[in-house]
């Protein structure tokens, strides 16, 4: 465990994002499916995506890093045949990897660590089963391992987007390269639709066809992703907890490298901090953010629901009730994020009552220092960073190395943002 001491402080300056994960996992599955060399240019470089690039290498693609850049190669020897790919705590690279390795005939073993096994994920060994893949689950409740055999073919999927849309960008990515047509369509409430869309917009850069009505895609069979690499656009999701910073603190922060080309979930924070008086000055490439918040608010985050124990900080330093709704799935996460955001507003002084399965949090113009050394969830480590800068003393929080799985130059980015002595 790794503590760390988080001082208050006026958060102030200008900042480049750090890459998007996001982004990242989606270029290096691109890459793997284009079969030829490619290029992840300012890839970011944390637990998560380091477990997919190792992944690759599972099903066939040598991933070299370099300088700034991971190349992508077809490895052009025969693979064992069996193999196993460890997934680290990430749902991205088990849900991805789970469905390209379905393309293969011959059975790939998926194991993971922390809360991974127990995350949904029968949603989409069901709809790879319709395609003809087999899949085998440690046992009837899950857990792992999991191990599935290809091959498959094109044909209809229905499926449930309503706990995750990774499934959904799983198959967006697959589908289109697997022999025969198929169409996919999304049954009940879709969550965290920017995701998807993002998908959609990886899925146009390497000139792969998805036609989407509604709910609905069209998938022609047989094709094959286009492009020799891909720059990995600043993270909006990291973003979030330095224009944060600037919100509860009173300061100003402007973070740039974020193009409004590719659709990112967590921009989202920027039009709920105007609902809280916060003055947003947008560009083309990011956005600058200068506190104080001035009022409460009220917001569904059903399509961004990695912002939750975030939002509640912010719910926590303003005066009024603010209401947290949606993002049923926020539970599901590699923590109950629900019940760890409630945990961190109250740990800052404010009252947190659930309500319709969501939260209303009574935040105060006190704030109070916080005590909070067994976190373990990378964004609720974060956002309790944040919420410490606005706190009456220093808070201790840990586990300070928890970041390393989406942001590892966390820390130095926050404390960039300061410059002297913080009391």
């Amino acid at each position: 465990m790794s503590l760390r001491t988080v001082l208050p402080g006026v958060a102030s300056g200008r900042i480049a994002a750090p890459p998007s994960k996001s982004y990242t996992h989606r270029a290096l599955v691109a890459g793997h499916l284009t079969g030829r060399r490619y290029r992840v240019d300012r890839p970011l470089l944390a637990d998560d995506t380091r477990a997919t690039a190792r992944g690759l290498r599972e099903l066939g693609s040598r991933v070299r890093a370099g300088r700034g850049r991971w190349t992508i190669e077809p490895g052009g020897s025969t693979r064992p045949r069996r193999g196993t790919i460890d997934c680290g705590e990430s749902g991205t690279t088990l849900r991805f990897l789970l469905a390209l390795a379905a393309r293969q005939d011959r059975p790939i073993r998926f194991r993971g660590q922390g809360r991974l096994g127990r995350r949904p994920v029968s949603e989409l060994l069901d709809a790879i089963g319709t395609l003809g893949a087999e899949s085998r689950r440690a046992s009837a409740g899950g857990g792992f391992p999991i191990t599935v055999r290809g091959p498959m073919r094109g044909g209809r999927i229905r499926l449930d987007a309503s706990r995750s849309s990774q499934f959904a960008s799983a198959l967006l990515l697959t589908l289109p390269t697997l022999p025969g047509d198929s169409e996919l369509r999304l049954v009940g409430r879709v969550v965290s639709e920017p995701y998807i869309a993002a998908t959609e917009a990886v899925l146009r850069r390497h000139r792969v066809v998805a036609e989407r009505h509604g709910r609905a895609f069209a998938i022609p069979g047989d094709q094959t992703f286009r492009g020799t690499g891909m720059v990995v656009p600043g993270d909006a999701s990291s973003a979030a907890y330095l224009w944060a910073a600037a919100a509860v603190t009173g300061g100003s922060v402007d973070v740039r490298g974020i193009p409004r080309s590719w659709p990112q979930a967590d921009l989202a924070i920027l039009g709920l901090l105007r609902a809280a008086g916060v003055r947003v000055v947008d560009r083309e490439d990011g956005a600058r953010v200068e506190g104080p918040l001035r009022a409460p608010f009220s917001v569904d985050l059903t399509a961004a629901p990695d912002l939750y124990p975030l939002v509640a900080v912010l719910a926590a330093t303003v005066p009024g009730r603010s209401r947290l709704r949606g993002a049923a799935h926020a539970v599901l996460k590699e923590s109950d994020r629900r019940a760890g955001a409630a945990r961190l507003a109250r740990a800052f002084g404010a009252a947190v009552e659930p309500r319709g399965g969501g939260l209303d949090i009574r935040g105060s113009a006190r704030v109070h220092g916080a005590r909070l050394r067994d976190l373990t969830d990378h964004r609720l480590v974060m956002s309790a960073a944040v919420g410490a800068l606005a706190a009456d003393r220093p808070s201790t929080i840990g586990d300070a190395r928890a970041v390393a799985k989406s942001f590892p130059q966390f820390w130095t980015a926050l404390d960039s943002l300061f410059e002297g002595e913080r009391e």
